[in-house]
């Protein structure tokens, strides 16, 4: 592909979507923002669309809507959601909502991009999981809805891999993003402990995370599909234990 290519990312209003977002307007891409809240910046190559992901309804009819705006090239699917409970408290309706944002909704939006994707003999698609697919206490419906994400993306890998479409996995362990910071208080002795605890000896920036998934959206990296990058200073390899 020579022409400027358009890219697709959910919850690019913050933290690792904006991350991304602005590093593919660096490359002189376009970036077609999904999120339940609009932006509070603008490019003259960024356009914004609003709906709430764990709504099938709303997620069908934005997704028409993005098709029907122009071709989509790529997709980062980096909406999330935690809620978190120990196994006592967890919820059965948590488990439908994160399985309709992580599953549902990149489903749904990939199937009204793919058909252009397919014409044109290119696409990109790359989930953002996380390094709790693993395992993690209290992640008993995120951490399941983010290892569905691993065999759906593979899946999807072997399906497309003859039509130019390569699918792959982002999995990132602890992040300096608003959704870290509900969880560990900003600069706290517990961030610390945590960083740590972390192999690297920190914890990750957001930064981090969207240099790996502008390798796997990159034209070049089309002879790798079907993989998961953990972007965790080493938390997957058994070394975090806080």
């Amino acid at each position: 592909m020579t022409q400027t290519r358009t890219t697709l990312i959910t919850g690019g209003n913050s933290g690792i979507g904006e991350a991304t977002a602005k590093l593919l307007l660096e490359r002189g891409e376009r970036v077609v923002s999904l999120g339940l809240d609009l932006l509070s910046w603008e490019h003259e190559r960024l356009s914004a669309f609003r709906a709430d992901l764990t709504d099938i309804g709303e997620t069908r009819a934005v997704a028409a809507e993005i098709a029907a705006a122009g071709p989509i090239d790529a997709i980062v699917h980096n909406a999330g959601l935690i809620l978190p409970n120990l196994l006592a408290e967890a919820k059965a309706e948590d488990i439908q909502t994160l399985a309709q944002l992580h599953l549902g909704a990149p489903m749904i939006l990939t199937q009204a991009a793919l058909p252009g994707m397919e014409q044109r003999g290119f696409g990109r698609i790359v989930f953002v999981s996380s390094r709790a697919s693993m395992g993690a206490p209290t992640r008993s419906s995120y951490a399941a809805t983010k290892a569905g994400i691993h065999g759906m993306a593979r899946t999807w890998a072997l399906e497309l891999a003859r039509k130019g479409i390569t699918v792959n996995v982002v999995a990132p362990g602890p992040i300096l993003t608003d959704n870290f910071w509900g969880i560990v208080p900003k600069d706290s002795p517990q961030q610390q402990k945590l960083a740590d605890h972390i192999p690297v000896g920190r914890v990750g920036s957001r930064d981090d995370v969207a240099n790996a998934i502008g390798f796997f959206l990159d034209e070049k990296a089309s002879f790798v599909t079907g993989q998961v990058l953990y972007v965790c200073g080493g938390a997957s390899l058994g070394g975090l234990r806080a």
